[in-house]
């Protein structure tokens, strides 16, 4: 199973991060490899969505289960797709100066050992860049004139 965990500290408000990642419509427009989204079933407080993967030859699509408790955490369940297991979980904090931590976790693994050889290699990177996607949408949106350092 592959694990990945990175906190960092953003220039931005809790209340935008917790909108920037919650904000799953959008992800096929600023979010690498994401070719589309839908949104389904909502409930309060949870909705769940497909999301539309491409990375090289590869097309997926995969369905979750997004629990939003706001400004706090964005916890995301994996229903169906090409995995075994998938979870991510989004924690935001808010920091005395009003910049805001991010404390960000995905752990996964492949169903077909075809995705594994080809994507399960280069984890690491494609999750990192996926996480500096949504720190630069932030950047976008509200602006990064104090860019605060990783931790």
């Amino acid at each position: 199973m592959h694990r990945h965990a990175e906190k960092r500290v953003l220039p931005h408000t809790v209340e935008q991060m917790f909108g920037v990642v919650a904000d799953v419509e959008h992800y096929d427009d600023f979010l690498p490899w994401c070719t589309g989204v839908r949104v389904f079933k909502r409930e309060e407080g949870m909705f769940l969505a497909d999301l539309m993967i491409g990375y090289k030859a590869i097309r997926e699509k995969f369905s979750s289960r997004v629990e939003l408790f706001p400004h706090e955490r964005i916890k995301v369940t994996y229903l169906t797709g090409p995995m075994r297991h998938l979870n991510n979980d989004w924690r935001f904090i808010a920091n005395e100066d009003g910049t805001c931590t991010v404390d960000f976790s995905i752990e996964f693994e492949f169903r077909s050992r075809l995705l594994e050889k080809l994507i399960g290699g280069v984890f690491d990177e494609i999750v990192k860049r996926m996480v500096s996607a949504f720190v630069a949408r932030a950047d976008a949106l509200y602006g990064s004139e104090k860019r605060l350092h990783q931790l």
